[in-house]
């Protein structure tokens, strides 16, 4: 497998408190290239419509909030084809959760099979429209793929699910939730060691260090997000054992710096 890291979004720019430069917020998605189930997109980011039609789209507050550059050069569908393929060769899209944020590309990939937590989808649909939820995301109708939190148990995880239609031995859904009620993390197998994309688990590396740090503008914005702080926190101490027990790979959504790693 070969796997794209992508910024499906940029947004407000972000001091960093370790001295490095200033950046701006991203959206880290990955493009996956299968040999057995076309491409596989983690994550799904901001939209072609939330690009052009932002006050349609897009909470106002959230935007004034977040100031999202909204460039069509960002959006998934634009990146996968620069990258020399067909929209509709995107079969798949994972998704930890369905913010705004993660879930603005959906329309682009009408065909794709979208896999989430059932609890996930049950809350955004009773919820939305709000400042989180957008109903126009799935307005189209996706081909949902939705589990349960029972599963197996993968390196002292519990309730860890293989994805439909993906092979198992590459791609798992991990239960990361907190955030949201079911917020996710997604596991994909790059070589010989796991990537695992914590999606808002955590807002910045800091946050994951044997004596964590949090950053002080993010910390506020992934508090005021959460939906239970114990939840979040036992989140991450799972995440801090698969990072230094394990060896795996992991990075969430928005810290720029990460990205830049890879």
């Amino acid at each position: 497998m070969r796997i794209h890291h992508l910024n499906l979004g940029s947004m407000r720019a972000i001091d960093s408190p370790d001295g490095r430069p200033s950046a701006r917020a991203v959206c880290h998605a990955l493009l996956v290239e299968t040999q057995a189930a076309g491409l596989v997109l983690v994550e799904a980011g901001l939209g072609l419509h939330d690009v052009a039609e932002p006050g349609e789209s897009l909470d106002r507050e959230w935007r004034e909030l977040v100031e999202p550059v909204l460039a069509p050069a960002e959006t998934a569908v634009r990146q996968v084809a620069a990258l020399g393929y067909d929209p509709s060769d995107v079969r798949h899209i994972v998704l930890t959760h369905l913010d705004v944020d993660h879930s603005g590309g959906l329309p682009d990939f009408p065909q794709a099979r979208v896999h989430i937590t059932e609890a996930e989808l049950k809350d955004a649909l009773a919820q939305a429209p709000n400042r989180r939820y957008r109903p126009s995301h799935w307005a189209h109708g996706p081909r949902w793929e939705t589990y349960h939190d029972t599963g197996t148990r993968w390196l002292g995880v519990d309730g860890v699910r293989p994805l439909a239609g993906l092979p198992e031995e590459d791609f798992l859904l991990v239960p990361l939730d907190g955030h949201t009620r079911g917020h996710a993390g997604v596991a994909v197998r790059d070589g010989g060691r796991w990537l695992l994309h914590a999606g808002d688990a955590y807002f910045y590396a800091g946050e994951l260090e044997p004596a964590p740090r949090p950053h002080p503008l993010l910390d506020i914005v992934q508090q005021s997000a959460q939906v239970d702080a114990e939840r979040r926190l036992s989140s991450q101490a799972v995440l801090r054992s698969l990072k230094h027990d394990h060896g795996v790979a992991v990075f969430s959504a928005h810290d720029p710096w990460e990205l830049s790693e890879y």
